[in-house]
């Protein structure tokens, strides 16, 4: 069995999960640690609200892809396994 195709998404997963935390690292420079509580404008406000709000959204998905990868490179996993007992049973290895 060639799991060559399995592989090539598998790393793809990956990737996907790595650029999805750089994203993430850059949206969150953009957003400020501290609380302003006087003198902050409407805009400002604003600003904050929207880079949460997206940042929630990256997080969300971030958790669902890193779910999904786990459980297809375990699934994946269990391929190879199965793929190696197959050939050592028929002493094709």
């Amino acid at each position: 069995m060639n799991l060559m195709l399995f592989s090539a998404i598998f790393v793809v997963l990956i990737a996907g999960i790595v650029v999805m935390m750089i994203y993430r690292s850059r949206l969150s420079r953009k957003e400020e640690e501290t609380l302003h509580v006087l003198g902050t404008d409407d805009a400002e406000i604003s600003l904050k609200m929207t880079i949460a709000q997206k940042l929630l959204i990256v997080e969300r998905w971030l958790k669902v892809l890193i779910i999904v990868t786990v459980i297809y490179g375990i699934g994946l996993l269990g391929l190879f396994l199965w793929d190696a007992w197959e050939r050592t049973s028929r002493g094709a290895f």
